[in-house]
Order: C-alpha cells, then sequence, then structure tokens
C-alpha cells in the first residue's frame, strides 16, 4: 500500500478472530518498548508483528507497519535530540525534542490502541514510510 494523503479514502480491512488484540498489542509493544529502552527500542515489537504477519493478513501488515514507521521517526528525533545534547549550544533544543517526542509518543499511541480496538488503521503522523 503506498502513501495515502489525509484526504484520500481509506481502505477496508477485513478484521476477525484475534485480529483486533495483535494489534492493540502491536501498538502497546511499540510504546512500551520506547518508555522501557528510553526511546531506543520502540520499533522492535511492531517489527517482530510485520515479519510474521505481512503475508498473512493485510489488517496486521497496515497496523504494524504505520507502527513501525512512525516508531522510526520517534527513534530519529531521539538520536537528533542526543546529537543536540552532545553540542553543549543546543542542549534546550534537545529537551524540547524529547519532550515532543515522548509527547507524540503516548499521544499517537493511545490513539492507535483506540483506533485498533475498533478494527480500524491508525494512520500515524510524522511517519517515514519504511514498511509498506
Amino acid at each position: 500500500m503506498s502513501y495515502l494523503p489525509p484526504s484520500a479514502p481509506r481502505p477496508q480491512y477485513r478484521v476477525q478472530g484475534d485480529d483486533r488484540t495483535i494489534a492493540v498489542l502491536t501498538h502497546l509493544s511499540g510504546l512500551v518498548g520506547a518508555l522501557v529502552s528510553v526511546g531506543w527500542l520502540g520499533f522492535a515489537g511492531p517489527l517482530v508483528v510485520w515479519l510474521v504477519y505481512r503475508e498473512k493478513n493485510p489488517f496486521l501488515r497496515a497496523t504494524s507497519a504505520g507502527s513501525f514507521n512512525f516508531n522510526l521517526s520517534m527513534w530519529l528525533l531521539n538520536v537528533a535530540a542526543w546529537v543536540c545534547l552532545f553540542t553543549v549550544i543546543l542542549i534546550p533544543v534537545a529537551v524540547v525534542l524529547w519532550i515532543v517526542a515522548a509527547v507524540l509518543l503516548v499521544v499517537c499511541h493511545v490513539l492507535a490502541v483506540l483506533k485498533a480496538n475498533k478494527g480500524e488503521v491508525y494512520r500515524y503522523p510524522l511517519q517515514l514510510p519504511v514498511l509498506q
């Protein structure tokens, strides 16, 4: 699936069985992984789900790809913050980047969990389209 602008019609997926539960756990794994590893491993859980379900289930593939792409973007934001921290002059910028990343991480993942619970795919903002 390619990039869809926000106004484009969303594809409909057949959600059955445990798909909703796995989708919710995918989003939660990204959030928990990022919080436990201080922003470094948030993409690991969604990547595992994508690797397992990419050929079997289009709904879980789209859910895990979106979560992975968003978490990868937040990881890059975290790296940029660390670079700013080591330049010493940009320490305030690093703090702002960490706050923005933390707020985006929590808010977007909570919204994604709510959408996944309804059987819908959440379109994360600020995601690099690495996985499709």
